[in-house]
Parts: structure tokens; sequence; C-alpha cells
């Protein structure tokens, strides 16, 4: 089975599965606008860490309230469906508040994980996935590996 794009009951009932199987079930969350191989060595990190893998991405109107105005440059279905076509990603979802503590809360993963750039006890969820008996990890961080990074090389590439 490919990866799967999923609303948030279906996956709860996704998650409740997988864990009644036995996996272990890794997450992790972000706008992942332009996707870049920071994000691609991230992915492919935390999908080791566990049996299953799953990315929550911000909704178009999230990434607006937490980027500004001008982001995101690619909108939630498409940024959705490029996940999608990973290979280390077991199922995509898309949240609209502007952090992740929902839908960790529903789902309770194994394992949370973020990039390197975020201390353990920073990173949303961590104290009630720890409390439920996760583990919470970061990734080493790829310096200089940013959409902000990105789109900065583009402007000064193009618009002088």
């Amino acid at each position: 089975m490919g990866t799967v794009i999923m609303n948030r009951e279906k996956l709860k009932k996704a998650v409740n599965s997988l864990k009644k199987a036995g996996k272990k079930v890794v997450f992790t969350n972000g706008c992942y606008d332009l996707l870049h191989v920071g994000h691609i060595r991230l992915l492919q990190s935390a999908r080791k860490k566990g049996d299953k893998l799953i990315v929550a991405i911000n909704s178009d109107a999230s990434v607006r309230r937490i980027k500004g105005d001008k982001r995101p440059l690619v909108n939630q279905k498409e940024r959705a469906e490029t996940l999608a076509a990973l290979e280390c990603i077991d199922i995509v979802t898309v949240f609209n508040e502007d952090d992740p503590f929902n839908i960790i809360k529903d789902i309770m993963p194994d394992i949370l994980v973020k990039g390197g750039d975020w201390p353990l006890d920073k990173i949303i969820g961590s104290d009630i996935v720890i409390k439920n008996g996760g583990k919470v990890m970061n990734i080493k961080y790829q310096a200089g590996k940013s959409t902000t990074n990105l789109v900065g090389r583009v402007v000064k590439a193009y618009c002088g």
C-alpha cells in the first residue's frame, strides 16, 4: 500500500489499527512548503525510528498565520500530494490549528520527531507523548537547508 492522505477521523482509526497490530507509530509535522533536501533527510531518518511514519502538515490558513501572508507558496493539497509520493511516508494529514498538539493528543504516537533545531523540551506534544510512555527525538538539523533560505536564494538570483 502506498502513502495515504487522510482526514483526522480516518487517521485516528488507522493509528488505532496500527497500534493493535503492534506497529510502532512515528509522527512529525511541519509546513513542508517547498520540499528540499533538509526535509527529505529528516523524513527518511524519522521513518527509520519505527514501523509507520505519519506526517501532519499545516493547512494553508495555518501556514499564513505562522509564516505571514506570502506563504504558503504551494497549497495544502499539492503539499500533501508531494509528500504522499515519498516512499518513507505512510500517512499524510492536514491540520488547521497553529500547532500539532491536538492531533498528537488524538493519535498519541509512539515516537514524536522534529528537526534538531527544536530542543526536546520545546517540541509541542512532548509532554503528553512521554507521559503516555512514548519517546521524543530530534533529528540532526541540516544547516542552511530551509525553505526560508531557498526562497532567499531564488529572490537574490531572479529579483536582483
